[in-house]
């Protein structure tokens, strides 16, 4: 008798495995250049930053006493606060009955390193969100460095753009290196408000671009608009039920939604944050040899703060409207 299904089950394996490991999808991270490293802070987990304030010119009266006057001074402090990582381990019988075992632990290693990266970003954003005074407008001469969004339905505008770009100038702010963190719901709604009409020049390679990839690719706008340069980014903090005015401090209403987080990052002494790296994310391995296995850990530990709030500012927008 021939080799049929019926007779020959135990060489028929139903169910197969393919070499091909289907991998988490991860967006991009934001550039690594928006806080300053704060590198003399070896030990210790308290340090004291010196800030100095301005000075007041004076009238003065011939043949008349010179008054005085200190100038402003004090401190900002920058704790080390989050210790985080992932563990993991291979037990010998795992690697001697598996198949693929390197590329999973491979994978591991990555998603590990990943989760720190993004756990580190989503601090960052949120530290520096919470440095400004919640349900407050954050005057810096005069003017509004919290605000919710303008757009129909709270959603981002030009408008906003430009009232951010004017908080920015009353605070002396450098226009280098002013940069915008925005949700991509936020960015959605903008582009639908700036429709390309026939008056763009065609063979514009800024139209190009816009036609071809939208306003954003790989998390950032193809170009700058009002002097900033916007990104992208899933991790921005959330706001409940905070009472927000518009920037110029009209429509009072409690605003829920999203905080964009606009910043001047030109070089350390504008930088609204720093952060101090305690220990690098760093992967350590191990034997426990009464169980029988490989263990691994992957951990990190740092802390951050703000280190001024004249070159902060957050623009709320809703959380799902673009329209």
């Amino acid at each position: 008798m021939s080799q049929t299904v019926g007779n020959t089950a135990a060489f028929i394996e139903a169910q197969q495995y393919s070499d091909f490991i289907l991998m988490n999808l991860h967006d991009g991270l934001l550039p690594t250049n928006l806080y300053r490293n704060v590198s003399d802070f070896g030990s210790g987990t308290t340090i004291d930053i010196k800030t100095i304030g301005s000075t007041t010119i004076q009238e003065i009266t011939e043949n008349e006493d010179l008054t005085y006057n200190p100038i402003d001074t004090g401190t900002v402090q920058l704790q080390i606060t989050d210790y985080v990582g992932d563990a993991w381990y291979i037990t010998d019988i795992l690697r001697q009955d598996s198949a693929q075992l390197e590329a999973l632990h491979a994978a591991r290693g990555a998603e590990a390193t990943r989760a720190i990266q993004e756990h580190f970003e989503t601090r960052f954003l949120t530290v520096v969100n919470a440095g400004q005074t919640a349900s407050d407008r954050n005057l810096i001469n005069g003017f509004s460095h919290r605000f919710r969004a303008a757009g129909t339905n709270q959603t981002l505008s030009e408008a906003d753009l430009i009232d951010a770009r004017l908080s920015f100038d009353k605070a002396n702010a450098p226009v280098g290196g002013r940069m915008a963190i925005v949700d991509p719901v936020s960015a959605a709604a903008f582009a639908k408000r700036a429709q390309l009409t026939a008056n763009l020049d065609a063979a514009s390679s800024i139209t190009q671009s816009l036609v071809k990839d939208g306003f954003h690719k790989e998390h950032q706008f193809v170009t700058e608009i009002y002097g900033w340069s916007i990104w992208t980014s899933n991790r921005l903090p959330t706001v409940t039920a905070e009472t927000l005015t518009l920037a110029d401090g009209s429509s009072s209403a409690s605003t829920s939604g999203i905080a964009n987080i606009f910043m001047c990052v030109g070089d350390d002494q504008v930088k609204p944050g720093m952060v101090a790296w305690r220990q690098p994310p760093r992967v350590e391995t191990g034997r426990d040899r009464s169980k029988k296995r490989d263990e691994f850990d992957t951990t990190a530990r740092f802390g951050m703060g703000v280190q001024r709030l004249d070159t902060l500012l957050v623009v709320v927008t809703s959380a799902t409207a673009t329209a």
